[in-house]
């Protein structure tokens, strides 16, 4: 190993321990969380547990736990669990939170109860966005992702799942009704112990269409037939691949520095209807009297580019390719010029 960098023994201590500041470069991005969350008014952002019970355990202060939320938001770790990892680990989290290290159920509790004074925290950082002239432009990019609920597929039900699901329910007690007539043929203690095993397949079989003749009840009753058990508000969308449960989360981004601006979580699957509302949303959010915005051709309809228009909106949209003409081997609207003397 000569000639090599060479690190110290694990074993060795140090007369004089190394601060864990030095860890931390003065440019890393967890010394502008530290300073923000510190500048904010945390009670008055509606946070809950400011003022801290006279009586029972310690809690966490919101400050803490809200440091290692955006923590989480800034290097993509979603999951609680993860983040308690990343707390007794991570040098720059243990710097953040004082070496602080709540458990998973701590953070998803604080995420759960405080999901509206999170967004305010996101309009704070909005309006300081703001006060930096980081949205001169006044431009902003739109678009949608799909996000996957805690919904399995299985529990999410449209009338055609439900009745493929019905009717595989219907053939399956119908084999095992034939596979217990051929059992009833078979020497006695054979058939009984087959014949038992059938019946409660069965009677399980039935048990899941009483189930499903309940849903079928709450589908009639949904606005857009559809029902998902687990996460009510989710929905079956269409993705690239095979499709998901969960919601369509739209997002404004400042063009320059490319900053969300405002977001907005919707159980549509389409982009189409969402062009106006999130036009509007990130004017507000930014606020400006102008507002030019850029979106895909999934956002292409005629009624919110027109409802763009009228709101004083600038918005540059591709045109669909789509024509049901022209799949059908006709001509489409591209082929015909308008005249407007005939």
């Amino acid at each position: 190993m000569k000639r090599f960098v060479q690190g110290d023994n694990r074993t060795q201590s140090f007369l004089l321990p190394e601060a864990l500041d030095d860890y931390v470069t003065d440019t890393n991005p967890v010394r502008v969380v530290d300073i923000f969350v510190d500048e904010l008014d945390l009670q008055k952002l509606g946070f809950e547990g400011v003022e801290p019970a006279l009586t029972g355990r310690p809690s966490y202060h919101p400050e803490v736990m809200l440091k290692i939320y955006i923590y989480g938001y800034l290097n993509r770790i979603q999951s609680s669990r993860r983040l308690e990892r990343e707390a007794q680990r991570n040098v720059e989290l243990m710097w953040l939170t004082g070496r602080l290290a709540p458990d998973f159920k701590t953070i998803a509790r604080f995420r759960k109860d405080n999901g509206k004074a999170i967004r305010s925290v996101c309009r704070q950082f909005v309006m300081l966005c703001q006060r930096l002239d980081l949205f001169a432009d006044a431009l902003v990019a739109i678009d949608g992702s799909k996000f996957k609920a805690v919904n399995h597929r299985d529990r999410n039900f449209t009338s055609a799942k439900l009745e493929r699901r019905m009717r595989d329910i219907e053939a399956s007690i119908s084999r095992y009704l034939v596979e217990m007539d051929t059992a009833d043929r078979q020497e006695p203690t054979i058939a009984k112990a087959k014949t038992e095993r059938l019946q409660d397949k069965i009677a399980a079989l039935k048990e899941q269409m009483q189930i499903l003749k309940q849903v079928e009840v709450q589908l009639d009753a949904a606005p857009d037939k559809q029902v998902s058990l687990t996460d009510p508000d989710s929905r079956s969308m269409k993705t690239r691949g095979t499709g998901v449960v969960g919601y369509n989360v739209q997002v404004a981004v400042d063009a320059k520095h490319h900053l969300i601006v405002a977001h907005e979580i919707t159980n549509n699957g389409i982009d189409r209807d969402q062009l106006t509302s999130m036009a509007k949303l990130a004017r507000s959010e930014m606020g400006v009297d102008e507002l030019t915005a850029v979106a895909d051709r999934g956002y292409y309809k005629s009624e919110e580019i027109l409802a763009c228009h009228e709101a004083g909106i600038t918005v540059f949209v591709p045109k669909t390719k789509t024509s049901g003409a022209t799949f059908d081997g006709r001509f489409g609207k591209d082929d015909f010029i308008y005249d407007a003397e005939t």
